[in-house]
């Protein structure tokens, strides 16, 4: 269906861009720094200036006059000049003061002490070095000394005296914003957001019949899937000023000074209506309360909360302010922020279907230079269970190979290697396997391969390498989904047992012996049939019951907190499900792989030479294999 088109915009508002609260300039440490050096020496030029005019120039033989003649009652000997007072009066009564510049003479001393002149002697006489030195320079540094603090304390602009102001960055409506052509694979989300983009244009419409648009809109889903994007595609196609800020912006040292953030938020945004403010990472404030109590009672978090859900009940809907927020967990956040009235409706931005990645995958190689061999579709199912985020960075990696290749175009190749070093990780090349170790890890592999073509309800196999890939991964292999599932068979289950056992049984079975490399494999079908017999219920012995109460993250897949609700002997014999499922499907692998000895061996023989095989030509093997004779035929066909 396509996406339905915005064409109406609001009228713009007066809104200065990207520039919240700016400081004054005076404010500013290094301003009033630079303001305070420039009036200090103003104000000491003048007042040299001024004692200059009180003094009388004389000429120096004028000076010798005065002394000569017991007229001189004390004077100071600079470097460049005399000053000082005579014993006669002006015409105001007050002694005469004079100033003269004098040659070098080496006897001036011993004349003014024949005289008795009491005079003072000064060398390196510079009034601008001592005004520097004994004041702008240490009050330069007691200003480097507050804007080093401030910018420590204040983080709002660099200026401790904003630190109550809100730190969301204001995007205007004139900007050339996202838009929902911009965001593909949450349709379902999308549809839910439309009502919120009809509101801010047009609330009369919702007003009229005595409804209201809910205050606050919540985004939830796993990290990467595109919540803070379609945020800005809302105000994007609305058309109107949009308010970003992470809840953890709001949180400071300070006692208080969240709450203050809160409530100069809304105040700007008020100002600014219609508008949207958008909340990103909501659980940094919105935690559950009710933690242990510190001093006073509260702590800076809770206030700013409370601050929260103040402001929320506090304004108009109808006046066209729209809360968004966005998190990945919600199961933490405060039943308060959830009630009704506040983030009222829940949106879940989840990960995108095969048609989601393919339109993902479009919008991101809009601006690469395609290959004509680029299958998007196949690109798409090659990547179940990645994102938005996902997706944009496989763009990117698979743009960045073709240039190191000096390609004209972005190849297949190219896709390929970046699904690989996204799923298993850069290729070690300088890591080179012994030939022992580079044999047993072929046999591995080709057992996990051969198990995975026999089992029925496997998917097929993409690509075998025994290429070492990220950390302690030596070899791997890639299974290509048919098609999107989201439940899971007992038989389904119990096959993917069997595949990820099938490289330990191979080197059982080839060289009588096992390694440590097995070991991921045993943890992954060790938890596998703990949750057949705990949380599906698929235990014959034990029913359709579950064990163990356990919190799980639903979008970050984390285990919260965990509870057991059985006793020591159920335990037991939970253990001992557990233990029959991993034996039982071990027997089988042995089974699968002892008939089919000799098609393990040629897959491992084709892994060591080559290192690489692809699907067609792991089925070309084991065709090749079928024909030869006993042993080679399928054993899972049915």
């Amino acid at each position: 269906m396509p996406k339905k088109a915005f064409q109406f915009k609001p009228p713009e508002p007066d809104i200065e861009i990207n520039r919240p609260h700016e400081q004054p300039a005076w404010k500013n440490p290094w301003n009033f720094s630079i303001v305070y050096f420039l009036v200090m020496l103003a104000f000491f030029y003048f007042f040299q200036a001024a004692l200059t005019v009180q003094r009388e120039e004389i000429p120096y033989s004028k000076f010798q006059e005065y002394l000569r003649a017991g007229q001189v009652a004390e004077c100071v000997l600079g470097e460049r000049q005399i000053y000082g007072t005579l014993k006669i009066n002006d015409r105001q009564g007050r002694p005469k003061r004079f100033i003269t510049v004098p040659p070098r003479d080496d006897q001036l001393a011993k004349e003014l002490s024949a005289h008795g002149v009491k005079y003072t002697v000064r060398y390196n006489d510079n009034w601008l070095r001592d005004f520097l030195v004994g004041w702008v320079l240490p009050m330069l540094f007691i200003f480097a000394v507050w804007g080093f603090i401030s910018r420590r304390l204040g983080t709002m602009g660099g200026n401790f005296l904003n630190i109550g102001k809100h730190k969301a960055r204001i995007h205007a409506s004139n900007e050339p914003g996202i838009t929902f052509a911009d965001v593909a694979g949450v349709d379902e989300a999308e549809q839910e957001l439309e009502e919120v983009i009809e509101f801010l244009k047009n609330p009369q419409y919702f007003q009229r019949l005595g409804g209201r648009m809910p205050k606050g809109v919540l985004l939830v889903g796993p990290p990467g899937t595109g919540k803070t994007l379609l945020a800005k595609a809302v105000a994007g196609e609305a058309g109107v000023p949009f308010f970003s800020i992470s809840g953890s912006e709001f949180i400071e040292m300070f006692v208080g000074v969240g709450a203050a953030r809160v409530r100069d938020l809304f105040v700007q945004a008020r100002q600014k209506a219609p508008c949207i403010i958008f909340i990103d990472e909501l659980d940094a404030i919105g935690r559950q309360r009710g933690g242990p109590m510190v001093v006073g009672g509260n702590d800076e978090r809770e206030q700013t909360l409370n601050q929260l859900l103040v402001e929320i009940d506090g304004f108009d809907a109808s006046k066209g302010v729209v809360v968004l927020a966005a998190t990945n967990r919600p199961e933490i956040l405060d039943k308060a922020l959830l009630r009704a009235g506040r983030f009222d409706r829940q949106i879940v931005v989840d990960k995108p279907d095969l048609k989601g990645r393919m339109e993902i995958l479009k919008i991101h190689t809009r601006k690469l230079q395609l290959a004509p061999d680029v299958d998007l579709e196949l690109i798409a199912r090659r990547t179940p269970g990645l994102v938005g985020a996902d997706l944009a960075n496989l763009a990117n990696e698979a743009a960045i190979l073709a240039a190191r290749r000096r390609r004209e175009a972005v190849t297949t190749a190219d896709f390929e290697e970046a699904i690989e070093r996204i799923i298993a990780g850069p290729e070690k090349k300088h890591n080179a396997m012994g030939k022992e170790e580079k044999h047993r890890v072929a046999y591995h592999e080709a057992g996990h391969t051969l198990v995975a073509v026999s089992v029925p309800t496997a998917e097929p196999v993409h690509k075998v390498s025994i290429i070492p890939r990220g950390i302690g991964a030596l070899g791997y292999t890639l299974q290509l989904p048919v098609r999107e599932k989201f439940l899971a068979t007992r038989e389904e289950l119990e096959d993917q047992i069997a595949i990820l056992l099938g490289g330990r049984v191979a080197e059982e079975l080839a060289f009588g012996d096992v390694s440590t490399g097995a070991q991921n494999d045993l943890e992954r079908a060790t938890e596998i049939a703990r949750r057949m017999v705990c949380e599906y219920g698929m235990s014959p012995e034990l029913g359709p019951r579950t064990f163990g109460k356990k919190t799980v993250s639903p979008f970050l897949g984390s285990v919260v907190a965990e509870e057991r609700n059985f006793s020591d002997e159920t335990a037991e014999r939970i253990d001992a499900e557990v233990s029959r499922l991993i034996t039982a499907a071990h027997r089988r692998v042995r089974k699968i792989i002892g008939e089919r000895r000799p098609v393990l061996d040629r897959l491992t023989a084709a892994l060591e030479k080559r290192e690489v095989l692809s699907g067609d030509e792991v089925a070309e093997i084991i065709a090749a294999a079928a024909d030869s004779g006993p042993g080679g035929e399928p054993a899972a066909e049915n």
